[in-house]
């Protein structure tokens, strides 16, 4: 394979990679790193990647294996919590500070979730991948992600609500 090849297969989902990566690692940096790594696997791979069913898939379990490693590292401890991932340009400034308050709030909630519920709602909510390609991806049932879905918006949903119900806490 080609590096035209590779790039016209791995382009189109390289941001969803970053998007996982920032969601398990929190720093912007550590998801770029991440990225950047999960990308040099996959060429290193370029010769047996043809045979791989689904190299989206490949690609997202790679990165979700690479991500969990890098946080039980001794390195995991000097991730920072930085999110500037929200913009919108055709709304008040008094609505986009509000806006960008609830998405921090829901970040910080998910951060919290258990880790397979965080990457069910990730992968569900945020990616919008089908339950068999989470099943795939995670190696878990649909009722078991069903479950951990339903757990997960329900923790944030009442935490949010608690903290809208009763101000900062």
């Amino acid at each position: 394979m080609n590096q035209a090849d590779f790039l016209n297969i791995v382009m189109p989902f390289k941001d969803k990679l970053y998007r996982l990566a920032k969601r398990l690692l929190v720093s912007t940096e550590e998801a770029e790193d991440a990225t950047q790594e999960i990308l040099l696997k996959l060429w290193s791979k370029n010769k047996v990647m043809e045979s791989y069913n689904n190299v989206e898939a490949f690609a997202m379990t790679m990165t979700k294996n690479f991500c969990l490693d890098r946080l039980k590292s001794k390195q995991a401890s000097n991730l920072t919590l930085v999110h500037s991932n929200y913009s919108d340009g055709n709304s008040s400034l008094q609505s986009q500070v509000e806006a960008k308050d609830s998405i921090n709030w829901v970040e910080r909630i998910m951060e919290e979730l258990p880790e397979q519920q965080k990457m069910v709602l990730q992968l569900r909510d945020v990616e919008e991948y089908d339950f068999d390609e989470i099943g795939a991806l995670l190696d878990m049932k649909p009722t078991a992600i069903r479950v951990a879905l339903s757990r997960a918006r329900k923790t944030v949903r009442e935490k949010l609500m608690q903290k809208h119900s009763y101000g900062i806490g």
